[in-house]
């Protein structure tokens, strides 16, 4: 599996960004995905999460109402609409495959795109 993202950028605060993350894979409803973010000095957080058939999602706590996860299984394609950005958002965000279960740990995605910029400007 290889995922690549993109969509990152420089927006100022209260703006909005729309992640994308392509999957190269036969087919992609075999994996539930996941958003992660790194800032610089930090661990990578976990930013939500979406099943297999995107029907259920998860989010942490401070981009509820603000972040939409979501996925296009016929294009192979992952989301991330980020809206009401703030500066704490600005971070690397990575995408992130599990074959066989979602949570909000790293250790349970299996593959790892390269990560996209964001950066939120107050």
């Amino acid at each position: 599996v290889q995922l690549q993202a993109s969509g990152g950028g420089l927006v100022q605060a209260g703006g909005s960004l729309r992640l994308s993350c392509a999957a190269s894979v036969r087919t992609f409803s075999d994996y539930a995905m996941g958003w992660f973010r790194q800032a610089p000095g930090k661990e990578r957080q976990f930013v939500a999460a979406i099943s297999w058939s995107g029907t259920s999602t998860y989010y942490t706590d401070s981009v509820k109402g603000r972040f939409t996860i979501s996925r296009d299984n016929a294009e192979n394609t992952l989301y991330l609409q980020m809206n009401s950005l703030k500066p704490d958002d600005t971070a690397v965000y990575f995408c992130a495959a599990s074959r066989y279960s979602w949570t909000t740990s790293t250790a349970t995605y299996n593959f790892w795109g390269q990560g996209t910029q964001v950066t939120v400007s107050s």
